[in-house]
Parts: C-alpha cells; sequence; structure tokens
C-alpha cells in the first residue's frame, strides 16, 4: 500500500526538482539563460495579440505569460514546456468576455483551474490520448479560421467601433464597413506578414514577431503613420503586476459558468499535453502527463490572482525553446522573468506598437493552426471520420466551441461504438470454427483435447466475438428463438471477450433467464479474468453456478455430457 502511495505521488513531482537531482551544470545554466531571454522576446507581442484578440487590454496577456508561464515551467511534468496564452482559448475566451465581462472569465479561469488540478490528481493524464484526431483537427482549424477573421478590421484599419462576435454577422459587418480600409495599415499588415514569412525561411534562428514588431513601431514612429496603437487604442501598458485578488464568487455566477469552465479545462489540459508530447518527440525525453495537468491548473488559478486569464503550454514557443538550446525547466522560468523586465522596463514603449502588426503576427498563427494539410489528409479517411472533422469544424465556426468539443466527442464515440458492434459477433460453432479450435488445442495442450471438442445431440455451442457491450449486447437475445427447438445445454464461449459492460452482463442474465425458462442449462467456457472479475463484482458468478462457467470448451462439454446424463430440468 505504501509502495502504491510512493509510486502515485512520484508521478506529481515536477521535472524541475528531478533536474536538479540529476545535477545541473553551470553549462546548462547559461544554455537555460540564453533560451529563456528569447522565448521571453518572442512570447511579448504573441501574448499582447492573443489578449487583444480575445476582447482584453493587452498587458492581460503579458500577466499570463509571466505568472503561468513562471508556474507551468516550475512545477510542470515536462522539461522544456512553455506556458502562457495560446490562440486555441482566443475563441472560448472572446465569447465569455463578451457576455459575462473580465470578471466572468476570471471566475471561469478559476474553475478550470481546480478542474485541472482534480484530473492531474486522479490521473486523467493519460486518458487525454484518447480523444479522436479528427475532433481535434477539427476545432483547431475552426479556430484558426475564427482568429483570421477577428483580426480583419486591425488588418485593413477598416472604421468599425464594434465587430460582431458571430462568425457570418462579423463577415456582413466587415462587407459594409470595406470602403474604410486604410492604406496604410494594410501597408504596415502585409508588409509584416511578408518579412515574418522570409525571416522563417532565411533565418529561422531570428525572433521574427519582435523583430517585426520592433521595425514596424518605429517605421510607424519615424514616419509619423496615423495607425491604430496600442497607445491610441488602450491607453498604454502598466510598469508592474497588479496586487493579488480573487474574482467575485457566488454560487449563480459558478453555475452558470460550468459549461465555460470546463471547456477552458479540456482545451488547457489537450494543449498541454499535445504540446508536451511534440517537445519529447524532439529531445528525447518522456514527460509527467498528471504532473503537467497538476501544474497547469495551478498556473491557471495563479494567472486569475494576478490578472490574467487562461493559459496553457505553447507549442511554438516551447519549440523555440528547444531551438534556442532550453533543456531544464530553468529556461521557461527565464522566459518569465524576461517577460516580468520588459514589462517593468519597457512598458510605455509597447503603446507605440501598431495594432496591423500584431493581427499580421495572429493570422500567421492563424495559418500555422490550420493545419491544412492534415486537414486534406482526414477528407481522405474513412467517412465517419471526415463526418467527425467537417462536424467538429462547422460547429466550431457557426456555433460554440463548447458545443464542438461536446458534439464532436459523442460523435466520435457513437460511430467507434458502431465500429466495435460491427467487428463482436455472436454465432453457432461451426465445424470451421472447431478445427481453428482444435489447431490452438493441439500447439497448447494435446491432440487427445481435440477429440473432445465433437458436441454431443442436445448441446449447442455460441461464440462471441469481440467486446461485449451495450452495442452488441440485444444479438444475444435472439438466438435462441433462432434454433428449432431449444438445447438441453447451451454453452457460450467468451474466449474471445476482452470485456463487458453493465448492459452485456444485464443481457447474460436475461438470457440466463430465458434458458431456465426452457429448461436449458447454460455454460460458460473459456471466460477471460477481466470479464470473470466483473461477474463476480456483480454477483453473477454465484447466481449462475460456479460449476458452469468453466476454463475451456473441453471442461464446458464435459460438464455437459454429465448434466445430459441427468433428468432435465423442468422448464
Amino acid at each position: 500500500m505504501r509502495n502504491g502511495a510512493r509510486l502515485g505521488m512520484h508521478r506529481l513531482v515536477p521535472k524541475s526538482i528531478i533536474c536538479l537531482r540529476e545535477g545541473y551544470t553551470r553549462q546548462a545554466l547559461l544554455a537555460d539563460l540564453g533560451a529563456g531571454v528569447t522565448v521571453g522576446i518572442v512570447a511579448l507581442p504573441l501574448a499582447m495579440a492573443f489578449a487583444i484578440a480575445s476582447g482584453l487590454s493587452p498587458e492581460r496577456g503579458i500577466f499570463t505569460a509571466i505568472v503561468a508561464g513562471f508556474l507551468i515551467s516550475a512545477l510542470g511534468g515536462s522539461r522544456v514546456q512553455i506556458g502562457g496564452p495560446t490562440g486555441a482559448f482566443v475563441v472560448i475566451v472572446y465569447g465569455i468576455v463578451q457576455k459575462h465581462g473580465y470578471e466572468g472569465l476570471a471566475l471561469a479561469t478559476l474553475m478550470a483551474g481546480v478542474i485541472i488540478v482534480f484530473m492531474g490528481l486522479a490521473g486523467f493524464g493519460s486518458m487525454i490520448k484518447f480523444i479522436p484526431y479528427p475532433v481535434t483537427t477539427g476545432f483547431t482549424s475552426g479556430i484558426a479560421l475564427i482568429i483570421f477573421s477577428s483580426q480583419i478590421k486591425d488588418f485593413f484599419g477598416l472604421s468599425m467601433e464594434s465587430v460582431p462576435a458571430d462568425f457570418v454577422e462579423k463577415w456582413a459587418a466587415y462587407g459594409r464597413h470595406a470602403s474604410s480600409f486604410d492604406v496604410r495599415a494594410i501597408a504596415v499588415g502585409a508588409g509584416s506578414i511578408a518579412l515574418l514569412v522570409l525571416l522563417r525561411r532565411l533565418g529561422p534562428r531570428v525572433p521574427g514577431p519582435i523583430f517585426v514588431v520592433v521595425l514596424a513601431s518605429l517605421l510607424v514612429w519615424l514616419l509619423h503613420l496615423p495607425v491604430a496603437t496600442i497607445g491610441s487604442r488602450f491607453g498604454g501598458i502598466p510598469r508592474t503586476l497588479p496586487s493579488p485578488g480573487l474574482p467575485h464568487l457566488s454560487y449563480e455566477k459558478i453555475r452558470i459558468l460550468i459549461p465555460e469552465a470546463t471547456t477552458i479545462a479540456l482545451l488547457s489540459a489537450i494543449e498541454s499535453l499535445l504540446s508536451a508530447v511534440v517537445a519529447d518527440g524532439m529531445i528525447g525525453t518522456r514527460h509527467r502527463a498528471d504532473s503537467e495537468l497538476v501544474a497547469q491548473g495551478l498556473a491557471n488559478i495563479g494567472s486569475v490572482l494576478f490578472g490574467g486569464f487562461c493559459a496553457t503550454g505553447a507549442i511554438a514557443r516551447t519549440v523555440t525553446n528547444i531551438k534556442s538550446g532550453g533543456r531544464t525547466p530553468v529556461a521557461g522560468m527565464v522566459h518569465a522573468v524576461t517577460l516580468f523586465l520588459v514589462l517593468l522596463l519597457l512598458a510605455p514603449l509597447a503603446g507605440r506598437i501598431p495594432l496591423a502588426v500584431l493581427a499580421a503576427i495572429l493570422i500567421v498563427v492563424a495559418w500555422n493552426m490550420s493545419e491544412i494539410g492534415r486537414f486534406r489528409m482526414l477528407l481522405k479517411a474513412p467517412r465517419s471520420d471526415i463526418a467527425v472533422l467537417l462536424t467538429t469544424f462547422a460547429l466550431t465556426v457557426f456555433a460554440d466551441i463548447t458545443v464542438a468539443v461536446g458534439v464532436g466527442m459523442v460523435l466520435a464515440s457513437l460511430l467507434f461504438m458502431r465500429r466495435m458492434a460491427e467487428v463482436t459477433g455472436i454465432s453457432a460453432l461451426t465445424p470451421e470454427s472447431a478445427n481453428e479450435e482444435a489447431e490452438e488445442l493441439e500447439e497448447r495442450r494435446s491432440a487427445e483435447a481435440v477429440s473432445k471438442l465433437r458436441v454431443p445431440p442436445g448441446v449447442e455451442v455460441f461464440q462471441i466475438n469481440g467486446p461485449f457491450f451495450f452495442g452488441v449486447a440485444h444479438r444475444l437475445q435472439d438466438v435462441l428463438d433462432r434454433l428449432e427447438s431449444p438445447p438441453r445445454v447451451f454453452i457460450l464461449r467468451m474466449r474471445r471477450v476482452p470485456a463487458i459492460d453493465a448492459t452485456g452482463l444485464q443481457a447474460l442474465e436475461e438470457f440466463r433467464d430465458r434458458c431456465a425458462w426452457h429448461g436449458t442449462a447454460l455454460l460458460l467456457s473459456g471466460v477471460q479474468p477481466m470479464v470473470l472479475n466483473a461477474f463476480r463484482r456483480a454477483g453473477f458468478d454465484a447466481r449462475l453456478g460456479q460449476d458452469n462457467i468453466c476454463e475451456n470448451i473441453n471442461h464446458a462439454l464435459e460438464r455437459a455430457r454429465s448434466l445430459l446424463a441427468q433428468p432435465k430440468a423442468p422448464s
């Protein structure tokens, strides 16, 4: 028991502690310092851009990157994970801010943080991998399209008071204000995109976003271009973190925000673990999923305390950290400290950043998120996967990401159950299947055991192939009706049944009752250990009779012969 508890706690130990135990050298420190500063510089414009796209002031993105970024690296289960605001949250955050304001967003993020912590403590880290690929691709591509759509106003410099939240209404509003475009804003935005693409190809080690932001800000300032900036819209950025404080808690608000908090929790968990998996593949390590989830939850709680919003592992910044030489969580903590120093020393200069350049950065981010190649590849997948992909994508864009993820998961689960039902069958023992059984028994036991497979008159042998769950349980009910007359003994072979659920157990109970009504003895053979444990927990083995659960088909036939020698039981 103590060993189990020790192993359970071991999975929650942060990688920062493990790295220190292994020995932290001066060379590793220098590498982490360089990588941390580089990632901090890259993260600055992204943090502000994601906050603005989410309907918040830019400093809230910086607060999130500082607090959540530090906690994710210090407490997380990945060596190189970089945390902060990401594009995955833009849609859900924008919707919450429009309905409930920042107070509602802070409360939803706080609730999500608690949910994620419990997910990690409960060992949900390994279960996230069961989310189907078409679902994640569908909502990621949908989010990318929405992020792109949300940047049209600033990229083209349109004269609009506000941008509708609904996708269709948003583009209709753009159409009505299309004539108000600003050539100077377009030039800044288009030039920024061109430079970002050029730097990625020719200078991949150059931190493109910060380079483009600095260059564009200088040009706008020197040429006195009258384009919208952070200062003109938001009035500048404070030079320090706000005092910690909790959002207003009320039962009614908590109840209303449960769906949004759950979506934030799922997105944070999925995004962070996907990022950790990508990082593992690049540096050849393995992350601790449950420790990472606990850290993500605590980071979201900490972010809210200091005026931030939801955060998760950022794949692009994590990759930048790795390519810059970061190999331990110290690099992520340095990245957060770098952002804090920038906030402390250079906050007044941030007011000169043009909004068009931030829009250009997010358009490039949206393009990278869209995964067009993978989307096209999935369109060649089986029809059921295509249905899940397109449904999730369409609901993300035209409805709500909360609905999209929920419906996508339900649809994928239903289609999976249908596939499992198709591969699970209940059929009579034929000479061909008997020969297959004989070959296996001949290999494992002896040729003498094969002769016992001869089924005596008055005995019927059926077999179940595949998981016996609610999708196929109904097939057992009409098995007796397909026979010309009820047999004296009915043997149900279950050696190829790896699992059974409550509906399958109930179907067996009802089938046992029907057999008893016909005066037929029911025997089970080759029951797998997992299924047998389910029988014992439900008490089914006692009701059926221990003697009627046989180790294999040979024992079942021996038991059948002994029953045939006895008087027939009354129906």
